[in-house]
């Protein structure tokens, strides 16, 4: 099956691993030893797709100090390419579309079809209101790849943080969903109230309309150090004290946010009923630590286990 029928098929769950392209500059052989490496750790994963991310440096995003230095990476579509043909699997690539001119963006969409045979793109906004970008907005950018020649499956983020503040980030998924986003991913979840808030305002409004609701994608992440949850805040992630706390004076840090990434999830699905979200997973690291890289495998199956029985 098409990862395009899986994400609409409401009777199962999707399971996706997600990952950053390699630095800019990387040899040839480095980015082949560094895709080779991630190859052979999700052989043992049972995954619907890969997620490569489109990493920008975000000036202005939030008050708070970045944690990790920014670097730049290798434009997505080309690591997307390389793992592909390592893995078999289908890629969805990230797109911040604010920041390459609009007038370019529709050659953007043909090389991506055409040059480097990627057919899932999840479109990004701007990190901050504050700042004037050369690109297109987020909903132009969505009206222009559905317009577009090429039939791409299209995603976005969904961020359940905002929910609790301004109360209308479900209508912003019904929205999107209009304009032709088929499925939407989470931030990283370390806070479940929010996410069951969102989901069931989701639900319920979509109910009242009568529409069927698409994909929502759950992401999950070790935390097991300081400046890895450090990193989390910065991106934006509610990490409550006591969750925090509880990581932390654990004997094993790494693995008692396994722990709690799972008990989050499993709250998650006994609060709603997944037949009228369609839901899935999508585990990552945000860190270069080579334990908490190795326990996003545990993770995964750990987490669609659960997801699974519920299916």
């Amino acid at each position: 099956m098409e990862l395009k029928a899986k994400l609409s098929d409401p009777t199962r769950g999707i399971y996706l691993y997600s990952t950053t392209p390699p630095r800019q500059g990387s040899s040839t052989e480095k980015l082949q030893a560094i895709a080779n490496k991630l190859a052979k750790r999700l052989s043992a994963l049972d995954i619907d797709a890969i997620n490569v991310y489109d990493i920008q440096n975000e000036p202005g995003r939030t008050n708070l100090s970045r944690p990790f230095p920014f670097s730049p990476v290798i434009d997505p579509r080309e690591y997307a390419q390389i793992l592909h043909d390592l893995t078999g699997q289908e890629t969805i690539i990230y797109k911040c579309v604010v920041h390459q001119p609009k007038a370019d963006f529709p050659s953007w969409l043909d090389r991506t079809w055409q040059e480097y045979n990627l057919r899932y793109l999840a479109f990004v906004g701007g990190s901050t209101s504050g700042m004037t970008y050369p690109g297109p907005t987020l909903s132009q950018a969505v009206q222009m790849t559905t317009e577009h020649q090429h039939d791409f499956v299209l995603g976005g983020v969904t961020i359940a943080e905002r929910h609790l503040s301004k109360g209308n980030e479900h209508l912003k998924l019904i929205e999107k969903s209009r304009q032709g986003m088929q499925f939407f991913t989470s931030q990283v979840v370390y806070q479940p109230e929010a996410t069951i808030k969102l989901l069931r305002d989701y639900a319920q409004k979509c109910r009242e309309l009568n529409l069927s609701p698409v994909r929502i994608i759950l992401t999950f992440a070790p935390c097991g150090y300081p400046k890895t949850l450090q990193f989390l805040q910065w991106l934006g992630v509610n990490f409550p004290p006591e969750t925090e706390r509880e990581i932390f004076s654990a004997q094993s840090p790494v693995q008692k946010s396994l722990e709690v990434c799972c008990r989050i999830l499993q709250q998650i699905v006994e609060a709603i009923e997944p037949a009228s979200v369609p839901l899935g997973i999508n585990v990552e690291s945000v860190s270069i630590k080579k334990n908490e890289i190795d326990a996003t495998i545990e993770l995964f199956w750990q987490l669609q286990k659960i997801l699974d029985s519920c299916y």
